[in-house]
């Protein structure tokens, strides 16, 4: 099972798109897509999100798109993930009441997604597009 989900995993490579393709003017959603072989209306979500949660900047009119709004060192990946989630569906099924699930069950994932959360913080834009430049 992956721990993160195909959007999460979606907005981390547009994040870095960006921030390897944008040389001083912002990267189309169209461009994003054609280079991630997906239909714009798949990444139009996560690109949106991404905006909401000040990580992206999105730049309207005829030569828009997408630019970082912040430092590449201070977008962690954990940053990009919670935005993306934020695209995602809410459960409709109720939590189970039982004392399993309460005493047992979540508090062991609490602290697997602390550990994930914490390991996630440490990995930085900037990191990632150095080895992204130096992939080619």
């Amino acid at each position: 099972m992956p721990l993160v989900s195909r959007k999460g995993v979606l907005a981390i490579a547009a994040v870095i798109d960006v921030a390897v393709n944008a040389n001083g003017r912002p990267v189309s959603a169209k461009a994003l897509a054609a280079r991630h072989k997906l239909p714009p209306r798949h990444l139009e979500p996560v690109l949106q999100a991404l905006v909401r949660d000040g990580i992206l900047r999105g730049i309207r009119g005829p030569h828009g798109g997408y630019e970082l709004a912040r430092e590449h060192r201070m977008i962690t990946a954990e940053d990009i993930l919670r935005a993306a989630s934020s695209t995602e569906e809410a459960e409709d099924v109720p939590m189970p009441p039982s004392g399993l699930v309460s005493n047992v069950v979540r508090p062991a994932l609490a602290e697997a997604e602390r550990s994930f959360s914490t390991a996630l913080a440490a990995i930085n834009i900037e990191d990632m597009t150095k080895q992204a430049l130096d992939q080619g």
